[in-house]
C-alpha cells in the first residue's frame, strides 16, 4: 500500500471519528424542544451565510481573518482531495498530488498564523487549555499530508512519505478527538447551527432584534434546564469557538461585574452533558459569588448549587454588543432573557431593587407609580395639543417614560418646539399613553409586558393618525418590532430621523454659522437605536448639518458601546469595579470633544450621572433647537 492510500484512509478515519463524536454530541440536543427548521433553505443558503455574513464578522479581525481562510479553506479543500486520492485514475497522476501539496502548504502557513497567535504570549481574551495544543495538530497534519503529496508528485520518494504518513495520522485523528470536546468541535456544530439559525432573517437583512413572544398558558414559563431551550438553541452553544470576542465588547465584563458571554454560553453548554465546567480554560464572571459548577440536562441551570449564580444573569444590559461581535452569530441576549422569565415568573426571584418598578408598572401602568395625567407636566406653559377620542393627527408623539424627568423634559420641549416651528401636524396622547412595558420585558416579566402591549394598542386602534414619532429608541424598539406579535403594526420612526427629514425638506433653517465657534462633538449611539434598529446615520447627518466639527469614539455606529442603561440595569444594580457610564464617557473624553450628542433619554441620565470634568451632554434635538434659534 503506498503512502498516499495510507493518507486517504487516515482522513476517511478520521472523518468516521468525527462522525462518531458529533453523532454522540447530537444526542444531546435531542433532549431540547422540538423546533421546526427549514432544512432546504437553510443547506441552500449555508455557503452564503457563511463564506459572507460570517467571513463579514471573523474580517473585523484581519490577522484572524487570514488565518482562517487559510486554515479551513486547506483543511476542508486538502482534506476531501486527499480522500479521492484512493481513486486509481486519480492517485496516479502526479499533477494531482501537485495540486494536493499546494493546497495542504497554505493550510501550513495557516496553521503556523494560529501558532503566532497564541505563542510565545496568548490573548486573554482567548481560551488555553486543549485550544493550546490547536497550533500543533494543524500545522502537524498539515505538514505531514504535504510532505505525503509532495513525494508522490516528485517521484517515488517512500521515506518523505512515510514520515509525513505518521505526522498526518496524529494530527488527523487528533483534531478527529477534538471535535468531542475541543475546539475543533465548532467547525462542524458552526456549520449545522448556521443551517438551523433560530433567528434565519438576520441573513436576510431583516432586523431580527424581536423577543418571542411567551405562550403565557404554558405549564413552565421560561428557562429552568438546559431540556427547556429549543433544540438548536442547544446546538448554537456548541458552535461557540471561545474567541472571546463577545467577552471584550461586554460593558459588565469591562466594569467587572459577573458576566462573562464566553463563559455564560460555554456554562450553557457544560450544563448539556452532566457534569461541570472544569474543561474551560478562559476568563470566568469578574467578582462572581461562587457557585457549585454542576450541571445536568434537567437541572436548574441559575442557582448557588448549579452552574450560574444569577448576578451573572442580572448583569446584562441586553445590549447586544455579544451578538454583534460573534462571528457564530450565537444569540446570547435570547439565552439570558429566556432565563430571566423563568427567574421573574415562576421564582419571582428578581433583584430587590427592580420589585418596586415591576409592582408599580402592574399597578399603575409606569415604572414609578406616577399618575399618566402628569406624563405632560414638562411642557407647561407651551401649546401641547392631545389627540380626542374623536380626533386625528399626522404624527402622534409618544413621550415615553423620560417625560416625568426633568432633564429628558428639556429634551422633550426642544423636541415639542422644532415641530411647532416646521409646523408639523402632531399631538400626544396625554393620559392615555401607559408605559411600552419595555422595562418589564426585559426583567422577564413577560405577562406584565404583554398586558400593556395589549392595552396600549387597544388604545391606538381608537386614535387616527399616519405614523408614531418617539425620542426614546426602547419605545421606538418596543412599539416597531415587538408590538406586531400581538396585533400592532405602525410606522415608528425616531426622532433623530424625522428631524433629518424635516431639515433637509427646508422646514427647519439652520443658523449659517457654527452652534459655538470651533465646537466639536462626538455622537453617542444608544443600543436599541444603532444595534436594535440599524439607525446609525440620521443623528449624524443632522449634526453635520450644524456645522459642528464631528469626532468618533473608538466605538461607535453599531459596534457602540452601551451607556449602562439597558435590560433593566439601573434598578438591578449589579454591583461592580466601575461603573459602566465612567467608562463610555472616558471614551468620549478621549476624542477631545467639547460636547457628547445622545439620542437616548436613558442614555442622557446614564451619561450626565457621570461626575467630575466632563464634555456636555446634549440631546441632538437640543442641539438642533439651537441651531433653529440662531437662525431665527
Amino acid at each position: 500500500m503506498s503512502a498516499t492510500v495510507a493518507l486517504a484512509l487516515v482522513v476517511w478515519l478520521s472523518l468516521i471519528a468525527a462522525a462518531i463524536l458529533i453523532l454522540n454530541r447530537a444526542r444531546l440536543w435531542t433532549v431540547g424542544q422540538p423546533v421546526p427548521v427549514d432544512w432546504a433553505s437553510g443547506f441552500k443558503a449555508l455557503p452564503r451565510r457563511y463564506l459572507v455574513d460570517v467571513h463579514h464578522i471573523v474580517a473585523r479581525d484581519r490577522q484572524a481573518s487570514r488565518m482562517h481562510m487559510l486554515v479551513a479553506g486547506g483543511l476542508v479543500a486538502g482534506s476531501a482531495l486527499a480522500a479521492l486520492g484512493i481513486v486509481p485514475p486519480l492517485g496516479h497522476a502526479r499533477f494531482y498530488w501537485a495540486l494536493v501539496a499546494l493546497i495542504f502548504a497554505i493550510m501550513l502557513a495557516g496553521g503556523f498564523l494560529v501558532g503566532r497567535r497564541r505563542y510565545p504570549v496568548k490573548p486573554p481574551r482567548l481560551s488555553g487549555g486543549t485550544f493550546q495544543r490547536l497550533p500543533f495538530l494543524l500545522t502537524g497534519y498539515a505538514l505531514g499530508a504535504f510532505l505525503v503529496a509532495l513525494s508522490a508528485a516528485i517521484g517515488p520518494l517512500p521515506a518523505l512519505g512515510w514520515a509525513g504518513l505518521v505526522l498526518a495520522a496524529v494530527g488527523g485523528f487528533g483534531l478527529a478527538l477534538q471535535l468531542g470536546q475541543g475546539p475543533m468541535r465548532h467547525a462542524v456544530t458552526g456549520a449545522l447551527h448556521l443551517v438551523a439559525h433560530p433567528r434565519p432573517g438576520r441573513f436576510e437583512g431583516k432586523r431580527e432584534t424581536a423577543l418571542a413572544p411567551l405562550n403565557l398558558n404554558e405549564p413552565k414559563l421560561g428557562i429552568e434546564t438546559p431540556a427547556d431551550f429549543g433544540w438548536n438553541r442547544l446546538l448554537s452553544f456548541d458552535a461557540c469557538i471561545q474567541c472571546g470576542r463577545c467577552e471584550v465588547a461586554c460593558p459588565a465584563f469591562a466594569a467587572g461585574q459577573p458576566l462573562n458571554p464566553k463563559k455564560l454560553i460555554q456554562d450553557l453548554a457544560a450544563a448539556l452533558a452532566p457534569g461541570n465546567d472544569a474543561a474551560y480554560a478562559g476568563r470566568g464572571y469578574p467578582n462572581a459569588p461562587d457557585v457549585a459548577g454542576v450541571g445536568s440536562p434537567h437541572g436548574a441551570i441559575i442557582g448557588a448549587d448549579a452552574m450560574i449564580h444569577p448576578d451573572t444573569l442580572w448583569s446584562c444590559t441586553t445590549c447586544r454588543a455579544c451578538v454583534e461581535e460573534c462571528p457564530m452569530t450565537i444569540e446570547h441576549v435570547d439565552a439570558i432573557m429566556g432565563l430571566r422569565r423563568f427567574q421573574t415568573l415562576e421564582r419571582g426571584a428578581v433583584p430587590e431593587k427592580a420589585e418596586l418598578p415591576l409592582s408599580d408598572l402592574r399597578g399603575a401602568d409606569e415604572p414609578g407609580g406616577r399618575a399618566l395625567a402628569r406624563r405632560t407636566d414638562f411642557a407647561a406653559g407651551m401649546d401641547l395639543p392631545v389627540l380626542s377620542e374623536d380626533g386625528e393627527t399626522d404624527v402622534l408623539l409618544w413621550l415615553g417614560e423620560g417625560a416625568y424627568d426633568l432633564r429628558v423634559g428639556r429634551t422633550l420641549r426642544a423636541l415639542v418646539k422644532l415641530l411647532t416651528l416646521a409646523g408639523v401636524d402632531f399631538a400626544v396622547l396625554g393620559a392615555k399613553e401607559r408605559d411600552t412595558g419595555d422595562l418589564a420585558r426585559r426583567l422577564g416579566d413577560e405577562a406584565t409586558f404583554q398586558r400593556l402591549a395589549r392595552d396600549n394598542i387597544a388604545t391606538l386602534g381608537r386614535h387616527r393618525f399616519r405614523r408614531i414619532l418617539t425620542a426614546d429608541p426602547h419605545v421606538l424598539h418596543a412599539l416597531r418590532n415587538e408590538y406586531p406579535a400581538f396585533g400592532g403594526s405602525y410606522e415608528v420612526i425616531h426622532h433623530t430621523a424625522f428631524l433629518d427629514e424635516l431639515v433637509a425638506a427646508g422646514r427647519l433653517k439652520l443658523a449659517a454659522a457654527p452652534i459655538a465657534a470651533g465646537a466639536s462633538v462626538t455622537y453617542h449611539d444608544p443600543c436599541y437605536l444603532g444595534r436594535y434598529n440599524g439607525e446609525t446615520e440620521a443623528p449624524r447627518r443632522l449634526l453635520d448639518r450644524l456645522g459642528l466639527a464631528r469626532v468618533e469614539m473608538e466605538r461607535h455606529g453599531r459596534r457602540s458601546m452601551c451607556c449602562g442603561g439597558g435590560g433593566g440595569a439601573p434598578v438591578s444594580d449589579i454591583p461592580g469595579e466601575r461603573r459602566i457610564p465612567d467608562i463610555r464617557m472616558a471614551q468620549a473624553r478621549a476624542t477631545g470633544a467639547k460636547i457628547v450628542a445622545v439620542a437616548c433619554p436613558t442614555c442622557t441620565g446614564m451619561l450626565e450621572g457621570v461626575t467630575g470634568e466632563r464634555p456636555e451632554v446634549l440631546d441632538v434635538a437640543e442641539l438642533l433647537l439651537r441651531a433653529v434659534e440662531g437662525a431665527a
